[in-house]
C-alpha cells in the first residue's frame, strides 16, 4: 500500500451526469429542467427570500428586537425589603452592596407605602421614589 496507488472503495464513487448532450444519452432536449418555467431558464437564479411574487415571510411579519436607551429602574419594594429604611444615606452603592444586586443595575425606584417617608435618606439623583 502507497500514495500513489491509493483508490476509493468500489462503489463509493459515481460518475456525474452529463445533460443536454442529445437525446440518446436520455438527459437530452430540456436537460433535466422540465418544460418552460422561470426555472427551466439560463441564468435563472432565486433571490434570497423571493417567495414567487407572494409578500415574504420577512415582510409580513412584524419587527421586533427593538431595545430602548431608557434605562428603566430596578424597583425595590421598601414595604418588603425593610434594610433599606435601616440606611443612614440611600445611594445606587449602598443599596447594591445591601442587597447584591448585578454590575449592570444603573438607576433605583422605591415603591410601597413606605417609599416617601425614605425621601430625606436619598443623596444620589438615580434614586426615586413613588408619590405614592
Amino acid at each position: 500500500m502507497a500514495l500513489n496507488n491509493l483508490q476509493p472503495a468500489t462503489g463509493s464513487t459515481k460518475r456525474r451526469k452529463i445533460v443536454g448532450r442529445g437525446q440518446g444519452s436520455g438527459m437530452g432536449k430540456t436537460a433535466t429542467r422540465g418544460n418552460k418555467g422561470q426555472k427551466s431558464r439560463t441564468g435563472y437564479k432565486v433571490k434570497r427570500n423571493f417567495e414567487g411574487g407572494q409578500q415574504p415571510l420577512a415582510r409580513r411579519l412584524p419587527k421586533i428586537g427593538f431595545t430602548s436607551r431608557v434605562v428603566k429602574p430596578t424597583a425595590i419594594n421598601v414595604d418588603t425589603y425593610t434594610k433599606v429604611a435601616s440606611l443612614d444615606e440611600i445611594t445606587v452603592e449602598s443599596v447594591k452592596k445591601l442587597y447584591k444586586l448585578n454590575k449592570s443595575v444603573t438607576a433605583i425606584k422605591l415603591i410601597g407605602s413606605g417609599a416617601k417617608a425614605l425621601a430625606d435618606k436619598i443623596k444620589d439623583e438615580k434614586v426615586t421614589y413613588t408619590n405614592k
